[in-house]
């Protein structure tokens, strides 16, 4: 992987073999989804863009290729600040 790409079918294909699920979000310049609040961990990571995570209040802006964990139970915000769209991959424990 490199800073600017990240290969989704890779980090799918890890992820999976780690029992965790992949899914990946595509959003519009100025997305939001907010106030969201898991019963597990999600663990996140940028494809493409500049994408916000807001946890707990605390804003967190991950580059392409880096994983962030949301902890269980955390109220969090996502956000897409970039001028373009964003495609970034979330995974749960199966």
């Amino acid at each position: 992987m490199n800073a600017r790409h990240v290969e989704q079918q890779d980090v799918a294909r890890r992820w999976r073999e780690q029992g965790f699920s992949c899914g990946l979000w595509v959003d519009p310049p100025g997305q939001v989804w907010a106030d969201y609040v898991h019963e597990v961990d999600e663990l996140v990571m940028v494809g493409e863009g500049d994408v916000e995570f807001e946890i707990e209040g605390k804003p967190h802006r991950p580059t392409p290729g880096e994983e962030l964990v949301i902890p269980a139970r955390a109220r969090h915000t996502v956000r897409n600040v970039g001028l373009g769209e964003a495609r970034w991959l979330h995974r749960y424990r199966r």
